[in-house]
């Protein structure tokens, strides 16, 4: 049911009929989409600084150019909301009942405005510069537009694309949304380079744009809506690449979101009326505590550890250690590949880098992981987090961190089934000074499980012996086997039950070992199959008469559905499992 029949935002069907608008009614509507984004994220959650502050500068966009002939990029895509509300998709925020009917970054199978599936940063100038240039090859007159936050501008590859649009002859706009703030507070030299501008009205001789060869102008005024008309007016069908550089407010017009920009990146639900998030904390001891315990201790007893991530603290919990031991803190922006580089050089000297990523974002770092650490074979210890299957978008999926990490030489990565298995993990991994060392930290809860104390620089299984059927559980799905082993037993079954430790290392004496009583070996591991953790297992045995079946998550990108129904889909029920495991068995 929609909530407010009254809005004008009821008449916008597409951007034609914003043209049909004064300024006062678009300064109205500014005002419903605000209102639309606070209800929804404080119902489901999601961006929600972003978001409120790009309303003026959408709505400007919309206005001015002739969507969608004329194109807009938009890097990452989380401030994407309002560009959805105006083609055509505002039903998801006026109808509760539609939350869910649109997703929640751009997705060009959703709508002919959007085009492409983007969720990860600094990437829409590059983009803009493939489109602009063919294009112009085409013989086409569209205009380019590519709209990209200061945040976005720590990652590399918006550097690359600059460097390749100041080469274009035509037609391309680039929008760099200042903010003053990327997912946590903006770092680097970025951030000294755009407050000159900033300061100066555009006027600094320190513009790193002019100096590229890019045309540029100034808006101070990114939060009003005829100064962003003005603006775009002036260098629509521009025949030459220009940034248009604007100023605007995170968070503008709810006031939680502009005092803490950095908690009001993306929300949980939460209560308008308090800001308090309406999710229960999660339970403690948990893996993020038992990792920051550790590491902390370690930084108290004046040892050389270094936490290093790229731009997303609040994901692993960093912020005490950025704030009480700030010299044994490195947050290198959105720059995944920085990140991973720097924690090598660091070891180099003799640190002990503890590196932070996030699975989905760890792919951008995917040639540093092998050709920096792996091929140096440097004592890098990472935790991964993220890494299996969650009801997240196709751009922010966890599940390839195995395929990766697992199968370069030297990377072990370690999957732990208890709290304190996590423990002994991390704290072999920080004085061990051989090799790359990962850790899995899980996406489902973990049991605090037995004091544990281990060497893992060989991998022996952890085995509960049983016959006939040997299940093997990876990290966090070592519970789904338990729950398969359970559901055997009704059958007469006494499965084995095993625990790998390691995603990347397989221990062959106990894999030779099930041979003697074991006719079907079943793998479980909460990540995508192909490439993973099965198939090395399923690889061992191929000379031999094992059956091997593997469960894990099928090589697909999922969009934004729900866990429940992957895992019936993709079969990792336990009922599921148990009844399979039995048609095979007879």
């Amino acid at each position: 049911m929609n909530k407010h029949p009254e809005f004008l935002l009821n008449k916008i069907e597409s951007p034609k009929d914003l043209k049909k608008l004064d300024l006062k009614e678009l300064e109205k509507l500014a005002s419903e989409i605000r209102t639309l984004i606070l209800e929804k994220d404080a119902a489901e959650g999601g961006h929600l600084g972003p978001d409120l502050g790009i309303v003026e500068a959408t709505i400007a966009y919309h206005y001015v150019f002739d969507a969608p002939k004329d194109k807009i990029i938009w890097d990452v895509s989380h401030q994407t909301y309002p560009h959805k509300m105006l083609t055509g998709r505002a039903y998801a925020w006026l109808d509760p009942d539609k939350y869910e009917d649109v997703t929640p970054y751009s997705n060009p199978d959703e709508s002919p405005y959007d085009y492409y599936a983007v969720g990860h940063t600094s990437t829409s100038v590059a983009l803009a510069t493939g489109m602009a240039r063919a294009r112009d090859m085409m013989g086409k007159h569209e205009n380019i537009t590519a709209l990209i936050g200061d945040g976005s501008l720590t990652g590399g590859l918006a550097f690359e694309g600059f460097n390749n649009a100041a080469d274009e002859k035509h037609n391309l706009i680039i929008v760099v949304n200042d903010n003053q703030m990327s997912i946590d507070n903006n770092v680097g030299g970025v951030v000294t380079a755009l407050k000159k501008l900033r300061e100066s009205n555009g006027q600094a001789e320190d513009n790193p744009f002019t100096a590229m060869g890019l045309d540029y102008k100034y808006v101070g005024q990114g939060n009003d809506i005829k100064s962003m008309i003005d603006a775009f007016k002036a260098v629509k069908d521009i025949d030459h690449p220009i940034v248009l550089h604007i100023n605007t407010l995170k968070g503008k017009g709810y006031e939680p979101a502009v005092e803490n920009e950095a908690s009001h990146h993306w929300v949980l639900p939460f209560d308008l009326k308090t800001d308090k998030t309406t999710v229960p904390a999660p339970k403690t001891p948990n893996a993020s505590t038992v990792i920051l315990d550790l590491l902390k201790k370690h930084i108290e007893n004046q040892e050389n550890i270094l936490a290093i991530n790229a731009a997303i603290p609040g994901v692993f919990g960093l912020g005490a250690i950025k704030k009480n031991y700030p010299k044994n803190y490195k947050d290198v922006g959105i720059a995944e590949q920085e990140s991973v580089a720097f924690a090598a050089g660091a070891v180099k000297e003799g640190i002990t880098p503890v590196l932070f990523e996030n699975s989905t974002f760890l792919q951008r770092a995917y040639d540093q992981l092998s050709h920096d650490v792996a091929a140096n074979d440097l004592p890098v210890v990472m935790i991964v987090a993220g890494g299996g299957i969650t009801a997240a978008s196709k751009t922010h999926l966890g599940i390839f961190d195995n395929t990766m990490v697992a199968n370069w030489p030297s990377w072990e990565y370690l999957a732990p089934t208890t709290l304190n298995e996590l423990k002994s993990m991390l704290e072999w991994a920080v004085k061990q000074r051989k090799h790359p060392v990962a850790i899995k930290s899980p996406v489902n809860p973990l049991p605090e499980g037995n004091v544990v104390s281990e060497d893992y620089s060989t991998i022996h299984y952890d085995v509960k012996s049983g016959s006939k059927v040997a299940i093997i559980g990876l990290g966090d799905f070592y519970q789904l086997g338990e729950k398969v082993v359970d559901l055997l037993k009704k059958d007469n079954i006494n499965a084995t039950l095993i625990n790998p430790k390691s995603a990347a290392h397989l221990d062959t004496d106990t894999l030779d070992d099930l041979q003697k009583d074991h006719e079907l070996v079943v793998t479980l591991e909460d990540n995508s199959i192909d490439g993973g953790f099965g198939q090395k297992v399923a690889s061992y045995y191929g000379p031999t008469k094992m059956m091997v079946k593997n469960y894990g998550a099928k090589k697909e990108y999922t969009d934004n559905e729900p866990k429940g129904s992957i895992y019936k889909r993709d079969h990792l029920m336990p009922e599921q499992i148990a009844s399979e495991i039995l048609e095979i068995i007879k």
